[in-house]
Protein backbone atom coordinates (compact mmCIF):
# COMPACT_ATOMS: atom_id res chain seq x y z
CA UNK A 1 0.00 0.00 0.00
CA UNK A 2 1.60 3.26 -1.03
CA UNK A 3 2.14 6.30 1.29
CA UNK A 4 0.05 9.47 0.77
CA UNK A 5 2.53 11.36 2.46
CA UNK A 6 5.73 10.25 0.33
CA UNK A 7 3.77 11.35 -3.51
CA UNK A 8 5.38 14.31 -5.20
CA UNK A 9 2.92 16.23 -7.18
CA UNK A 10 5.35 18.73 -9.42
CA UNK A 11 4.57 20.87 -12.37
CA UNK A 12 7.42 22.02 -15.26
CA UNK A 13 6.57 25.38 -16.39
CA UNK A 14 8.80 25.52 -20.19
CA UNK A 15 8.32 27.73 -23.22
CA UNK A 16 7.60 25.66 -26.39
CA UNK A 17 10.10 23.11 -27.64
CA UNK A 18 13.04 24.55 -27.49
CA UNK A 19 16.51 23.20 -26.40
CA UNK A 20 16.19 24.51 -23.36
CA UNK A 21 12.84 22.91 -22.71
CA UNK A 22 14.05 19.50 -23.90
CA UNK A 23 17.37 19.74 -21.47
CA UNK A 24 15.09 20.28 -18.74
CA UNK A 25 12.40 17.61 -19.17
CA UNK A 26 15.05 15.44 -19.61
CA UNK A 27 17.27 15.94 -16.89
CA UNK A 28 14.16 16.51 -14.59
CA UNK A 29 13.04 13.14 -16.04
CA UNK A 30 16.17 11.62 -15.06
CA UNK A 31 16.34 12.97 -11.36
CA UNK A 32 12.28 11.91 -11.05
CA UNK A 33 13.56 7.89 -11.83
CA UNK A 34 16.50 7.92 -9.80
CA UNK A 35 15.06 9.74 -6.48
CA UNK A 36 11.45 9.82 -6.72
CA UNK A 37 11.04 6.39 -8.42
CA UNK A 38 6.91 5.29 -7.98
CA UNK A 39 6.85 8.69 -5.09
CA UNK A 40 6.03 11.01 -7.85
CA UNK A 41 3.25 12.95 -10.75
CA UNK A 42 4.68 15.00 -12.98
CA UNK A 43 2.74 17.86 -15.48
CA UNK A 44 4.67 19.72 -18.39
CA UNK A 45 2.76 22.95 -19.37
CA UNK A 46 3.82 25.51 -21.95
CA UNK A 47 3.45 28.71 -21.45
CA UNK A 48 2.22 29.10 -24.84
CA UNK A 49 -0.08 26.71 -24.27
CA UNK A 50 -1.66 27.92 -20.92
CA UNK A 51 -0.53 31.78 -20.66
CA UNK A 52 -3.50 31.99 -17.90
CA UNK A 53 -2.19 28.91 -15.92
CA UNK A 54 1.31 30.79 -16.07
CA UNK A 55 0.02 34.08 -14.94
CA UNK A 56 -1.80 32.98 -12.27
CA UNK A 57 1.80 31.12 -10.66
CA UNK A 58 3.40 33.85 -11.15
CA UNK A 59 5.80 31.93 -13.76
CA UNK A 60 8.18 34.58 -14.55
CA UNK A 61 11.16 32.79 -16.41
CA UNK A 62 11.07 29.49 -17.58
CA UNK A 63 12.05 26.81 -16.92
CA UNK A 64 9.93 26.60 -13.74
CA UNK A 65 9.67 23.50 -11.37
CA UNK A 66 7.06 23.83 -8.95
CA UNK A 67 6.72 21.35 -5.82
CA UNK A 68 3.03 21.47 -4.73
CA UNK A 69 2.69 18.49 -2.71
CA UNK A 70 4.27 17.44 0.14
CA UNK A 71 3.78 21.29 1.37
CA UNK A 72 5.90 23.67 1.48
CA UNK A 73 5.06 24.68 -1.78
CA UNK A 74 8.77 24.91 -3.65
CA UNK A 75 10.19 26.68 -7.14
CA UNK A 76 13.21 26.12 -9.08
CA UNK A 77 14.27 27.66 -11.77
CA UNK A 78 16.80 26.55 -14.41
CA UNK A 79 17.36 23.48 -16.88
CA UNK A 80 17.59 21.63 -13.67
CA UNK A 81 21.01 19.96 -15.09
CA UNK A 82 22.25 20.27 -11.08
CA UNK A 83 20.69 17.46 -9.30
CA UNK A 84 21.76 18.00 -5.79
CA UNK A 85 20.67 21.76 -6.29
CA UNK A 86 17.43 20.66 -7.28
CA UNK A 87 16.82 17.78 -4.65
CA UNK A 88 17.82 20.31 -1.96
CA UNK A 89 15.72 23.36 -3.24
CA UNK A 90 12.85 20.72 -3.43
CA UNK A 91 13.67 19.32 -0.14
CA UNK A 92 13.15 16.08 -1.39
CA UNK A 93 15.56 13.77 0.48
CA UNK A 94 17.06 11.28 -2.49
CA UNK A 95 16.68 7.51 -2.25
CA UNK A 96 18.26 5.75 -0.05
CA UNK A 97 19.82 8.92 2.09
CA UNK A 98 19.92 8.75 5.61
CA UNK A 99 21.01 12.25 6.08
CA UNK A 100 23.26 14.75 4.46
CA UNK A 101 26.02 16.51 6.00
CA UNK A 102 25.76 20.03 6.91
CA UNK A 103 28.89 20.88 5.36
CA UNK A 104 28.08 19.57 2.14
CA UNK A 105 24.73 20.91 1.60
CA UNK A 106 24.51 24.34 0.61
CA UNK A 107 21.30 26.89 -0.46
CA UNK A 108 22.28 30.01 -2.51
CA UNK A 109 19.72 32.86 -2.78
CA UNK A 110 19.39 34.41 -5.91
Amino acid sequence: MEEVLSKYLLTLYVTGTSPRTRIAIDNLNRICKQELEGRYELEIVDVLEHPQRAEDEKILATPTLIKQLPLPLRRVIGDLSDKDKVLMGLEVRPNGALSSSPSTARLEAS
